[in-house]
C-alpha cells in the first residue's frame, strides 16, 4: 500500500496514511469524510533508506506485514 498524503477541506488540516489508492480515510483532525488526495514531494535522493525505514516501521504499527520480505516476516 502507498503512502499518501490528504488535506482535509473543514479543518484544513494535512495528514498522511498508508491505504489503498481507491481509500480516503477520515481526517484524525476533525473526523470528516471529504479529504482530498494531494501530490505529495518525493523523497530527496539518498534518504530513501530512512525513508523506507519509516513506512515499514508505519506498517508494522499498522500491522501491514506485506511490506516485508519473508525473513522479515518470520515466514518460513
Amino acid at each position: 500500500m502507498p503512502l499518501f498524503t490528504f488535506l482535509c477541506p473543514d479543518c484544513r488540516k494535512a495528514f498522511e496514511e498508508l491505504v489503498a489508492a481507491d481509500v480516503v480515510p477520515p481526517c484524525p483532525g476533525c473526523g470528516g469524510t471529504a479529504a482530498q488526495k494531494q501530490l505529495a514531494r518525493l523523497a530527496p535522493e539518498g534518504r530513501m533508506k530512512a525513508v523506507a525505514r519509516a513506512w515499514r516501521a508505519q506498517a508494522a504499527r499498522e500491522g501491514h506485514l506485506s511490506n516485508y520480505s519473508r525473513t522479515e516476516r518470520g515466514t518460513p
